[in-house]
C-alpha cells in the first residue's frame, strides 16, 4: 500500500459520498470505516472511541457557550442597539449603510464568532433599511454576506478554536493573531464598497446630530464594551477562551434582561433550545470528524502527505500558495468544521516541517474555508443570506462574487507577505 494508494482512497471515498447527497456526519463515519478496512484495522469500536474522544475537549466547551452568547445577543436588542450607533457615525455618507454593515460586522465579531450568526443577525436588521432606502436587495445581501466572514478571523471564533484543538496550536495566540488581518479584510470591502457607491450612485442619509451619536452611544456602550472584555480578558491572561464564552453569556444575559429589559426570564428556554440544535450540529460534526482524523493519521495520511509535498518545503509561500488552492476547492464541497478538524492534523507536520508559523497557517486555512462560506453548493452563509435578504440564490451569486474576489485577494497578500499576519499578532501578545 503506497501512500499516494492511502491519499486516493480518502479523497475518492470523501468527495464521492459528499457528492450523492450522504449527510456530512455519516460521512466522516463511512471513510473512517473504509480506511481502516483498507489498512486491514477495522474495528468498529475503535470508530465509537474515536468518536467520543473528539468531544472529550475542554476546550470545545467554548464553542456551545459562544452560539448561547449570540443567540443572547441577536434575541436581547445587542446587534440593534451596535447598528444604530454606528449607523449615527456613518450612515450620512454615500452608500452609509454599506458601511454601517462592515464596521458593525466588525464589532459583532467579537461577540459572537460565527459568519453564520453575524449574516443571520445583522441581514435581519440591515438589509430591510437598505431596501427601504433605494439600495439594490441582491447587493445588500451579497454585502452582509461578504461581511459576515469577518466574524471567524477576529476573536473570538469557532473556526480558530477548531484549528487550534485539530492543529495542537494556542487558541490564545491564533486569536491575537485574527485581529489584524480581519480589519484588513474590513477596510478592503469598504475600499470596494467605495467605488461600488460611486458607480451606483447609493443614496446619502441623513447626518446626526451631536446629541443624536450621544445618544446612541449611551445607548449601545454596554454592547460595545463586551468584545473588549472578552479579548482583553484573554490577552491579559484572566481567562481562557473557553472561559471567555462563559463570561460573555453571563453578560450577554445581564444586560439584555438587566440593562436593556429586552429580553423576559420566559424567553430563556427559546434561547436555550435554539444554542441546543445549533450546538447539537456542530458537535455531531465535529466529533465524527475528530473520529476521521484520528483514522487518517493511524493510516499515515500525514506522513504521506508531507512526502509527496516534501519537494515544496524549501519554498513556505510556494507550499502554502498549494495547499491554499486546494482548500478554496475544498471549502466548495465542504462545510469549515469538517474541513478544518481533519485536514489540520493532515497538513500540520508538513507546516512545521517547513517552519511555517502554525498560528499564522491557522489564519490562512480559516479565512480561505470561510470564503468557501459564500459559494454554492455547501456555502452556509449564502443560503443563510438568500433566507434573511428574500432573494433567489441566482441573483445572490451574480452579485456576491466581486465580493469573493477581493477577499481572495486579501487572503493571496496574506500568502505573499506573512508578516501581514505574524508582527501585527507580537504586538497583541
Amino acid at each position: 500500500m503506497g501512500g499516494l494508494d492511502i491519499i486516493g482512497v480518502f479523497l475518492i471515498t470523501l468527495f464521492a459520498l459528499l457528492i450523492i447527497g450522504v449527510p456530512i456526519a455519516f460521512t466522516l463515519l463511512l471513510v473512517s470505516a473504509m480506511m481502516l478496512f483498507y489498512i486491514n484495522n477495522y474495528d468498529s469500536q475503535l470508530i465509537a472511541q474515536a468518536v467520543i474522544y473528539g468531544t472529550n475537549s475542554f476546550t470545545l466547551l467554548a464553542i456551545p457557550f459562544f452560539i448561547l452568547a449570540g443567540e443572547i445577543m441577536s434575541q436581547g436588542g445587542i446587534s440593534q442597539r451596535i447598528v444604530d450607533f454606528v449607523a449615527s457615525l456613518v450612515g450620512h455618507v454615500r452608500g452609509g449603510l454599506g458601511y454601517v454593515v462592515i464596521i458593525a460586522s466588525v464589532i459583532f465579531a467579537g461577540l459572537s464568532g460565527s459568519a453564520v450568526a453575524d449574516a443571520a443577525a445583522l441581514g435581519a436588521i440591515l438589509i430591510p433599511m437598505m431596501i427601504k432606502m433605494g439600495y439594490d436587495r441582491a447587493t445588500s445581501v451579497a454585502l452582509v454576506c461578504a461581511s459576515a466572514l469577518i466574524a471567524p478571523i477576529i476573536p473570538p471564533s469557532v473556526p480558530l478554536i477548531l484549528f487550534g484543538v485539530a492543529g495542537q496550536a494556542s487558541i490564545g495566540r491564533l486569536f491575537m493573531a485574527g485581529i489584524v488581518p480581519g480589519l484588513i479584510l474590513a477596510l478592503a470591502l469598504m475600499i470596494f464598497w467605495y467605488f461600488l457607491s460611486k458607480k451606483n450612485n447609493y443614496p446619502v442619509g441623513k447626518k446626526a446630530t451631536l446629541s443624536e451619536l450621544w445618544s446612541t452611544f449611551k445607548r449601545s456602550i454596554f454592547a460595545l464594551v463586551m468584545p473588549v472584555i472578552i479579548v482583553g480578558g484573554i490577552r491579559m491572561g484572566i481567562f481562557t477562551p473557553t472561559e471567555a464564552g462563559c463570561i460573555a453569556c453571563v453578560y450577554a444575559f445581564f444586560i439584555s434582561i438587566v440593562v436593556y429589559h429586552e429580553m423576559k426570564l420566559k424567553d430563556i428556554v427559546s434561547v436555550f433550545v435554539a444554542t441546543s440544535k445549533t450546538t447539537g450540529q456542530v458537535l455531531l460534526v465535529a466529533a465524527t470528524a475528530m473520529s476521521t482524523a484520528w483514522v487518517v493519521t493511524t493510516a499515515g495520511l500525514p506522513k504521506d502527505v508531507a512526502a509527496a509535498l516534501s519537494g515544496f518545503s524549501d519554498s513556505p509561500i510556494l507550499l502554502v500558495f498549494i495547499i491554499g488552492v486546494f482548500l478554496v476547492f475544498l471549502g466548495m464541497v465542504m462545510d469549515s468544521t469538517p474541513a478544518i478538524l481533519i485536514f489540520a492534523p493532515i497538513f500540520m507536520p508538513l507546516i512545521k516541517s517547513a517552519n511555517i508559523d502554525p498560528v499564522y497557517f491557522g489564519i490562512i486555512m480559516v479565512l480561505d474555508l470561510m470564503i468557501g462560506l459564500l459559494t454554492p453548493p455547501v456555502g452556509t452563509v449564502l443560503f443563510v443570506g438568500c433566507g434573511v435578504g428574500n432573494v433567489p440564490l441566482n441573483d445572490l451569486v451574480k452579485k456576491i462574487w466581486p465580493f469573493i474576489l477581493i477577499e481572495f485577494a486579501v487572503l493571496f497578500l496574506f500568502i505573499l507577505i506573512p508578516k501581514l499576519v505574524t508582527i501585527p499578532m507580537t504586538w497583541f501578545m
